[in-house]
């Protein structure tokens, strides 16, 4: 009977996902309703596909178990920076200006604004090999925090799992592009919510309640991390500095992920994004400042898992696994939404740029738009295969460094691409050289880090640490390496900022203005 349940409740989920996939065909019958929905998509589903593109099963499983392993109950800090920072700041910040200049620039993608924006059709294509190479393995350790929750909830082999997880995916983004994958998200973002707010509640209990749950906390001790007692109770947590790098990384971060961004290319109008950044605001801080206080809880558990052995990924399933079956399938289904959600972005992220950016006028000089469709569906197909591979080879055969790649991929790309789209809509001075500069510093410094570690600074040979290092001197670098190179032509740049300036009529109920006298 209880499995019953477990596996009723995944049909009815993917029965869901699958139908409004085939009813999104209608939105995807050119590029830009395929890659964008046409540029009309609404507040709620906007800020629901940010947010689960934001939170997969990395940070449920992965990250939540680690970090509130290693700081308590003070990593719920890393929520709330991802909710003002990851989310407000970001709507704020580049929300309008994004939407605004990428569609007079008619960009579709990331490294089309680089070429739009800094005149270099030799950036599109540097950018779209950098986000080919450091998104693939980051779509992989999507699947990585599913095997122990698919062993604990169901005698079914991991592979099994993850293929079935994967062609499902593929159907719904394959049929309705970006519009399937919004509508999508937003339903996995309601069951992201409810869930993580029940199972919070469930574990809890098992300590006793919130209260019981915090005395017990204050009683762990761990002389390798500090002699402080009641230090993983505490404000701040054992190490302060280490915690703040996770926040910059997780939260400033999604300012450069292209997967991130492009979801303010679709918005519909300002007052969507006006509504959108409060949603997406309160739905990072149930679910990500959520997810991060269940894992601070972790050490209360650590008698059921041995971490040598099983590593950081057992401490959540170890929370989870004396639920009952049906918070248990509640679980898994949260974190297949999450996980589901933000592979569909990944992919159609990474098969939009390749098609778009790389094949169409360099490979294929003449691409109709029937064809780059094609290539844009037959390229998802190929990414969710590959990264299919990647994980179950990962998983049979224990090769953890494709589990840390993750940190990799997020640093170089942030790394990468956060200093030059920031300045590139707000700054007419940045130059195509300082792009270049940002680029090949936080891909070098990044992937030498995975392959050099012991050259690094100890603070440094963190991948989460070496990201949030990229990540600044991009801010430093560009206006640097500016100053020294030569100006963007004016026209081309005034041209380009002249989508701020555009004149439009709007009734008196939208604007106030000054009074009309009786002499005018």
């Amino acid at each position: 009977m209880d499995m019953a349940i477990k596996i009723g409740m995944l049909v009815v989920f993917f029965g869901i996902m699958l139908g409004t996939g085939f009813y999104c065909r209608k939105h995807s019958t050119d590029v830009d309703g395929f890659v964008l929905g046409g540029r009309s998509v609404g507040p709620w589903l906007t800020a629901f596909a940010y947010g689960t593109s934001y939170f997969s099963a990395v940070v449920f499983v992965g990250y939540a178990g680690q970090f509130g392993w290693k700081y308590g109950i003070a990593a719920t800090w890393a929520g709330i920076g991802n909710a003002l920072i990851g989310s407000l700041m970001a709507w704020a910040i580049l929300g309008r200006r994004t939407r605004v200049m990428t569609q007079h620039l008619d960009s579709a993608t990331m490294p089309q604004f680089f070429e739009s924006r800094f005149d270099s059709s030799a950036l599109k294509l540097a950018s779209s090999v950098i986000i080919f190479v450091f998104l693939i393995p980051y779509t992989a350790s999507l699947y990585n925090g599913l095997s122990r929750l698919f062993g604990m909830a169901f005698d079914i082999d991991y592979s099994i799992c993850v293929i079935a997880m994967a062609i499902l995916t593929g159907i719904y983004v394959i049929a309705g592009g970006y519009m399937a994958t919004a509508i999508n998200d937003f339903i996995q973002g309601i069951i992201m919510l409810v869930g993580i707010v029940a199972v919070i509640a469930a574990v809890l209990q098992t300590q006793g309640g919130l209260t019981e749950a915090l005395k017990g906390l204050a009683r762990v001790t761990d002389p390798e991390v500090s002699d402080v007692p009641g230090v993983f109770n505490s404000f701040l947590g054992p190490d302060p500095v280490n915690l703040a790098g996770v926040v910059l990384l997780t939260s400033l971060g999604t300012w450069g992920l292209p997967q991130m961004v492009q979801k303010f290319y679709a918005i519909k109008s300002e007052k969507a994004i006006n509504k959108g950044m409060i949603i997406s605001t309160l739905f990072a801080l149930v679910v990500a400042g959520g997810c991060y206080f269940l894992g601070g809880f972790g050490r209360l558990f650590g008698h059921r898992i041995d971490l040598n052995k099983d590593g950081f990924d057992a401490i959540i399933p170890a929370m989870l696994s004396e639920l009952s079956p049906f918070l248990i399938a509640v679980v898994v289904i949260l974190v297949l939404s999450a996980s589901m959600s933000t592979l569909s972005s990944l992919v159609l992220a990474s098969s939009s740029t390749l098609t778009l950016d790389f094949i169409k006028g360099t490979v294929v000089k003449d691409l109709s738009v029937k064809k780059q469709l094609l290539i844009i569906r037959i390229l998802i197909g190929v990414f969710i295969a590959i990264s299919v591979v990647i994980a179950i080879i990962q998983y049979k055969s224990n090769v953890t460094f494709i589990a840390q790649l993750m940190g990799i991929s997020w640093g170089a790309l942030a790394g990468a691409f956060l200093a030059p789209f920031l300045y590139g809509l707000y700054w007419k001075r940045a130059t195509a050289g300082s792009v270049w500069a940002s680029f090949l510093f936080s891909t070098v410094v990044m992937t030498a880090n995975m392959l050099c570690k012991p050259i690094f600074p100890k603070l440094l040979q963190s991948p989460i640490n070496a990201g949030v290092f990229c990540m600044l001197i991009g801010l430093i670098l560009v206006p640097a390496v500016s100053f020294f190179t030569k100006a963007p032509a004016k026209e081309h740049i005034d041209h380009v900022f002249s989508c701020y300036d555009a004149k439009v009529v709007v009734s008196v109920t939208d604007a106030i203005g000054e009074p009309i006298s009786k002499e005018d």
